[in-house]
């Protein structure tokens, strides 16, 4: 996954880090993670998502007890419905584990970002600076 993370940097769809320790402590091994999925095909990671529960003072702001999702498709990939499956997974595990609701806290700059999660469901609530915050109903 740091690999795929690092061609994701290096392509400019990624700033935040994407070491090994970094993809184990906020993917892997995070205690507030509810679900990661990875699509693959042929051994190669297409792109992956993951789903975690938003604590007291988390950094995105999001209310506690809601979901925080993330979203990270290889741009080879993109439009090929990998996102669309990733999300049924994860859709399905946010109400596994109860959440009302999911955020997506996306940087403002990121219009292919912001059209994925629009087209998941997912509806503009609030916008601090630079980010656009996206909330999906879980019980819909």
């Amino acid at each position: 996954m740091s690999a795929f993370l690092r061609q994701l940097t290096a392509s400019g769809k990624r700033t935040s880090p994407d070491d090994e320790a970094f993809v184990r402590a906020h993917y892997i091994e995070d205690p507030d993670k509810v679900r990661c999925s990875v699509a693959e095909a042929d051994g190669v990671i297409l792109g992956f998502q993951s789903l975690k529960r938003a604590g007291v003072g988390n950094k995105w702001g999001v209310k506690p007890g809601w979901g925080i999702i993330g979203t990270h498709i290889h741009p080879a990939a993109a439009r090929r419905g990998v996102g669309r499956a990733l999300f049924a997974i994860t859709r399905k595990a946010a109400g596994e584990a109860g959440l009302s609701y999911i955020d997506a806290s996306i940087a403002a700059t990121n219009p292919e970002a912001l059209a994925y999660y629009e087209a998941m469901g997912f509806r503009t609530y609030r916008t601090p600076e630079g980010l656009i915050c996206k909330r999906f109903d879980v019980s819909v």
